[in-house]
């Protein structure tokens, strides 16, 4: 169920992340192929930087779209209600370790960062697998981090 929902989860995020990447990442190259073929046309050797102003520009709206996303997809609802979309869809909650109400805004911020970065470096398979062997709370790295478990 857990995997089930972050799945859901996951490609909310992505989809409308991808909305705004896309049409920026279509612009970011056009800029890049235009840059080349100046290049081409002045006959000489010159170095073409794909990260320039523009392309970086282009960049940033989209790291802020996916942290803008995640934070209001994720950290704002597991803070409201121990839940996201998918949790809510698969009957699971997101309570503190401690009091078992919805953990605050930081610690469900920080349960939201620790499970996102480490995931994009590949690491993060490791702390979500973590929770298949943990006793007794069944905790991921990213509900270590927030102190949260994941109930039923």
């Amino acid at each position: 169920k857990r995997l089930a929902a972050r799945l859901l989860d996951t490609v909310v995020l992505l989809g409308v992340t991808a909305a705004a990447a896309v049409p920026l990442g279509t612009m970011a190259i056009d800029h890049v192929n235009e840059k080349i073929d100046a290049a081409k046309l002045s006959g000489e050797t010159v170095t073409v930087w794909l990260l320039d102003g523009t392309t970086s520009v282009y960049l940033g709206i989209i790291v802020a779209v996916l942290l803008l996303v995640g934070v209001v997809s994720e950290v704002l609802p597991t803070a409201k209600w121990g839940r996201t979309l998918g949790k809510k869809l698969m009957g699971l909650d997101v309570r503190d370790i401690e009091g078992h109400e919805a953990p605050d805004f930081g610690s469900a911020l920080r349960r939201w960062l620790v499970y996102s970065v480490p995931g994009l470096l590949v690491v993060g398979i490791v702390g979500v697998a973590w929770c298949l062997f943990d006793k007794p709370w069944r905790q991921c790295w990213h509900d270590k981090a927030a102190h949260t478990f994941v109930a039923g």
